[in-house]
């Protein structure tokens, strides 16, 4: 009770602070407090009031956490909310120093925010306790508090369903709010392992939720239609519980069509379907496969085993390629446990032989053709599982152009190459499986399949091949494709039985006749459609593109790697050398005499030397 008056009081909070600024809350926040402000819309019943419950509570979840399974994110938003309906409708519980508890009667029933305050209350005490059953799985201590935070939801519901009794409220209020009581009544029995009380209480809510869907229009009733459908494995599983055996089968359809159940129930009955096929797995001790049968002595194998044909059932009944998709990944993640299982015996087992002086003659143990027999039936679901998804793929291609135009990405004949390898693979370590070198029929079988794959992976890299318009190739990957489809006819023979599941080669053989005219026609075409220019200008006369830049060329070596674009390396050019100045003037040059300025210095003596000395020389 504290924690959640602490979430309360830190909601509250940021809801007064959104309602205070809109500017700093965002237009989020101020959305949100107009919705509280607005006035409620009447139902066309007079003065009654009306409350869309699970409407509401279903647009609530999906808005705010829920959708990824994030139960804080809701209750705090349960929290914010109830803060803005309580200032709005100027409910308050005391002040900020001092708590003082208000409850809504029926006389306040003015305005249905009072019966959405209630709700919300409700709705925040659920989210709390899924947020503890997530945090349950790894402290066992908290499931304490989870039934407690459960009981104080149911409280809150049944309080809305008294104020609902009343008569300002209309019939289809009534009648949501005793669902939604029933509702979680029967998810706290359903914890508390009271099974037939919450069977009762889930029935109750079934039963009012298909009641009104069937009286609105079918709009209206979706909602309704999917509670119905989340809270039935539910009931079956309670069903289980009392003693109904016949509901586990039921269980395990819905769980199979589904690819796995979600919420409340998921972890009791993945828990119920291991108890019960460990129990039928008691009595199964040997299994029977290629003439030859071998114990079974490890649990896990036998679990396995004992769903192996439910689960092949439901990948057979599935319609949607995703729930097919869902399916093979659970069967191949139960088989590869189950090899692993194997394989720690096998380690033992192995030692043992190495330590034996006994000198087998090549015949494998039980575990280790038990170990054979698992290591095929994965790699057969692999085949049929990528199977699978080349048959989407193919439609794909068929319906390539709708594809295009709205702006998708295509299929290619490449995705389906890459399937149709992995396929062979597979194929591959079939035939070297231990146990089996000398089983001929079974190596027959494999050799005929391994055709009818590469005959369609040779069509379909043919038609890859057509793609880029490379005609010659795609004939000859055609007549390869009929080449491996008569094979398989001819050796199908007795086999014929055996291989009903792969696909039809004579189809195949029609296809490739068909695309085989069709692609004789479009290379003439192509041939056709290219032009045939005559004219001097395709005539080459050596020279390099620079010199001939002027003139246009059909030249198509140019986009060969052996372009010619320049010489290289290239010619030597003469160019004017750096000319060389000579002074043969000099020796003819008559120079001015100096005789008159040689004379006056010599005059001057020591008497100008000692003036010059002195400073009195002018």
């Amino acid at each position: 009770m504290a924690a959640e008056r602490q979430m309360s009081g830190s909601g509250g909070g940021s809801g007064a602070r959104g309602g205070g600024s809109c500017g700093a809350a965002g237009p989020a926040a101020a959305h949100e407090e107009n919705k509280e402000n607005e006035k409620p819309k009447a139902d066309g019943l007079g003065d009654s009031l009306g409350l869309e419950i699970l409407q509401i509570v279903k647009e609530s979840q999906q808005q705010h956490g829920l959708r990824h399974g994030d139960f804080q994110r809701y209750r705090g938003y349960c929290s914010r909310r109830l803060r803005r309906l309580r200032k709005t409708l100027n409910f308050k519980m005391g002040n900020r120093h001092k708590f003082t508890g208000k409850k809504v009667t029926e006389e306040l029933l003015s305005d249905n925010r009072y019966l959405l305050l209630i709700l919300m209350d409700a709705e925040r005490a659920w989210s709390y306790a899924m947020q503890l059953k997530q945090e349950a799985n790894t402290e066992p201590r908290k499931r304490f508090h989870l039934l407690s935070r459960l009981r104080k939801a149911v409280k809150h519901a049944e309080e809305l369903e008294r104020l609902c009794e009343s008569n300002r409220v209309d019939a289809k209020t009534k009648l949501e709010a005793q669902a939604y009581t029933s509702y979680l009544t029967g998810m706290l029995r359903f914890e508390h392992q009271e099974w037939k009380a919450a069977m009762e209480a889930f029935n109750k809510c079934k039963t009012i939720y298909e009641k009104l869907a069937s009286a609105f229009t079918e709009e209206q009733a979706v909602l309704y239609n999917q509670r119905v459908e989340e809270i039935s494995p539910n009931i079956r599983y309670c069903a289980y519980n009392i003693g109904d055996q016949s509901a586990i089968s039921e269980l395990m359809q819905m769980r199979l069509r589904s690819g796995g159940t979600e919420g409340l129930l998921a972890e009791k009955l993945e828990a119920l379907i291991t108890q019960t096929r460990a129990k039928q797995a008691a009595t199964m001790s040997e299994v029977e496969w290629r003439g030859r049968t071998v114990p079974v002595k490890i649990d896990k194998v036998r679990i396995f085993l004992l769903g192996l044909a439910d689960t092949e059932a439901a990948i057979a009944q599935a319609e949607e390629e995703e729930t097919k998709e869902r399916l093979f990944e659970s069967l191949l993640s139960e088989c590869r446990d189950a090899i692993q299982a194997v394989r720690e015996e096998l380690k033992p087992d192995q030692k043992q032989r190495d330590h034996s002086s006994e000198v087998d003659s090549g015949k494998v143990t039980n575990i280790q053709y038990l170990h054979s027999y698992l290591t095929y039936i994965k790699l057969s679901t692999a085949i049929k599982r990528n199977e699978s998804m080349a048959k989407s793929l193919q439609k794909a291609l068929l319906q390539q152009q709708e594809l295009e135009e709205d702006g998708k990405r295509t299929a290619r004949p490449q995705d389906l190459i890459r399937l149709y390898d992995i396929i062979l693979q597979n194929l591959a370590d079939l035939q070297q499986l231990p146990g089996l070198e000398e089983d001929k029929s079974f190596l027959k079988e494999i050799g005929i399949k391994t055709l009818v794959y590469k005959a369609y992976r040779c069509f379909f890299i043919a038609q890859s091949y057509v793609l880029v318009k490379k005609w010659s190739e795609a004939l000859v990957l055609y007549d390869r494709v009929l080449k491996y489809a008569n094979e398989v006819e001819a050796q199908a023979g007795i086999y014929k039985n055996n291989l009903k599941e792969l696909p039809d080669v004579q189809e195949l053989i029609t296809q490739v006749n068909a695309e085989k005219y069709s692609l004789q026609a479009a290379a003439i075409l192509d041939a056709e459609d290219v032009p045939e220019v005559e004219s001097p200008s395709q005539v080459k006369d050596g020279k390099p593109l620079s010199e001939r830049l002027e003139t246009f060329c059909l030249d198509s070596s140019l986009v060969s790697k052996q372009a010619s674009l320049v010489h290289f390396p290239p010619e030597f050019q003469p160019i004017p050398c750096k000319p060389l100045f000579f002074d043969l003037a000099l020796n003819h040059v008559t120079f001015p005499p100096l005789e008159d300025k040689v004379e006056q210095k010599s005059k001057s003596g020591l008497t100008g030397y000692i003036k010059g000395i002195f400073g009195f020389r002018s």
